[in-house]
């Protein structure tokens, strides 16, 4: 299946017993030894971003398909050649990449080979920890929108149809 020209970020988060938010943030495999990200990945084919970002919840986290995804209001754009080179040609050189979060209410996670650890970690850990810009900005979005009791832009998705 061809990959379309944008990127999902999906961050889970949870809600522990104390009414602390934790988020989960992942340890990327790569030739350097690693960064600290949330769960990205491509989208399929003529995938929608929801229908993506479910999928790589489940495959790079074992994060069952029924969570209530929901859409966030960041959206960045980062270089083609940071996602996978230039699969696109010298036309495509930025991709739009959609945020979403996913509250997870068991903290079970299922790592998939693209990731060497996970940590459930609080907002300042996390910030610190992220390498990408995008990363801390849909996280402060997440983050803000939680603690002031806002809501989501979109409306909240649990199943794909």
């Amino acid at each position: 299946m061809s990959r379309a020209p944008f990127q999902v970020l999906v961050f889970p988060y949870m809600i522990d017993s104390n009414g602390e938010i934790l988020y989960c943030v992942f340890r990327r495999q790569n030739e350097d030894g690693g960064y600290w990200q949330a769960i990205a990945g491509g989208v399929e084919g003529a995938e929608a971003p929801l229908d993506a970002a479910i999928r790589e919840g489940f495959e790079e986290a074992g994060i069952p398909e029924d969570c209530e995804y929901v859409q966030m209001d960041s959206c960045a754009a980062i270089p083609a050649a940071d996602v996978c080179g230039l699969l696109w040609g010298n036309d495509i050189l930025v991709i739009p990449e959609y945020a979403f979060a996913v509250r997870v209410v068991d903290a079970q996670i299922a790592l998939s080979r693209e990731h060497t650890d996970f940590r459930w970690v609080d907002y300042n850990t996390a910030k610190q920890m992220l390498k990408w810009d995008s990363n801390r900005t849909a996280l402060w979005e997440l983050d803000f929108r939680l603690r002031a009791g806002l809501g989501f832009p979109a409306p909240t998705h649990a199943r794909r149809s």
